[in-house]
């Protein structure tokens, strides 16, 4: 069964006015998906793809955009301490309350920006790698061509992506999942939505060819996820 093209419909999430109350809860849940659905792991390989194509031993400067309550950032402490590297990490997020929310209760050593990515400056170098994980669906194709641009204009080594595919299984798997488990009106309206604001392979292919991008990759991932990596060419 072949999906029909990307959807705009809003997500809630998106909205200005929902309780942070609310907000939280729908962060607790999107971080117990991510983690048993192996979205954390998939953010890993992403830094990994690019630690394999590094020869010099340096500091990563590594920055995430949409970087919410900050657990992709804290699982990739986790991984870099386990093998030993120096990193610096950034986490951007224009919600103020979910920039609170990562001071407060993330463990690691993160420096936390609450601002439009597009409008974040960097005050010594830029980092050496920027990446999202489940926020490119949140804009439009037209959005995302400047986001592409914005992302390889501002990193260094590079920039990858951990994002949705658009599948039906993956629609109604979520949907009846989150219909039985989860307590958070915002993740039963939004998982499902966000599964059609997700992409299949030539999405990707269209998107980076708009922006002029040629040096990537682009990789299925279990469970309906896509990584995609681009490697900065200077």
């Amino acid at each position: 069964m072949r999906m029909p093209g990307r959807s705009y419909q809003k997500e809630l999430l998106d909205a200005d006015n929902i309780p942070f109350s609310d907000i939280l809860l729908n962060m607790q849940e999107l971080n117990a998906i991510n983690t048993l659905l192996g979205g954390h792991s998939i953010t890993c390989k992403g830094i990994e793809y690019f630690l394999k194509n590094e020869t010099q031993n340096k500091v990563l400067n590594i920055a995430e955009i949409g970087c919410g309550g900050g657990d992709n950032l804290a699982a990739i402490s986790q991984f870099l301490k386990k093998k030993g590297l120096e990193y610096t990490l950034t986490g951007i997020d224009i919600k103020k309350e979910c920039i609170e929310y990562a001071r407060q209760n993330c463990t690691q050593d993160v420096n936390w920006i609450c601002n439009d990515y597009r409008d974040v400056t960097w005050q010594d170098e830029k980092p050496d790698l920027i990446f999202s994980s489940l926020f490119c669906h949140h804009f439009t194709d037209e959005q995302l061509i400047e986001q592409l641009l914005w992302l390889k204009a501002n990193s260094t080594m590079g920039f990858f992506i951990n994002d949705l595919q658009r599948h039906f299984l993956a629609y109604y798997s979520i949907k009846y999942l989150t219909k039985a488990f989860s307590k958070s009106y915002l993740v039963k309206n939004d998982a499902p939505l966000s599964v059609m604001r997700g992409f299949i392979k030539d999405d990707w292919v269209q998107l980076l060819k708009a922006a002029g991008i040629k040096n990537y990759t682009i990789k299925w991932q279990w469970a309906f996820r896509y990584l995609i990596c681009v490697h900065n060419e200077y």
